[in-house]
């Protein structure tokens, strides 16, 4: 098993994890504020995206770096 696999791996678990914890958090908030659902769902995108971009971005060093 070489280090690109471990990292592009690792990316991913990573990438899961803050996605399910902003999915979680989110979830929390709207529970609290039903009221505030929609500005939270769109940060919650915005969120996920950026994680999800940094993600990728990681994954593209490897290759490139590998």
């Amino acid at each position: 098993m070489n280090l690109i696999s471990i990292g592009l791996a690792l990316a991913a678990l990573a990438a899961a994890i803050g996605i399910g914890m902003i999915g979680g958090k989110a979830m929390d908030a709207i529970a609290r504020q039903p009221e505030a659902a929609n500005d939270v769902r769109g940060n919650m995108i915005l969120a996920a995206a950026l994680v999800e971009g940094a993600a990728l971005i990681s994954m593209i060093l490897m290759f490139v770096a590998g």
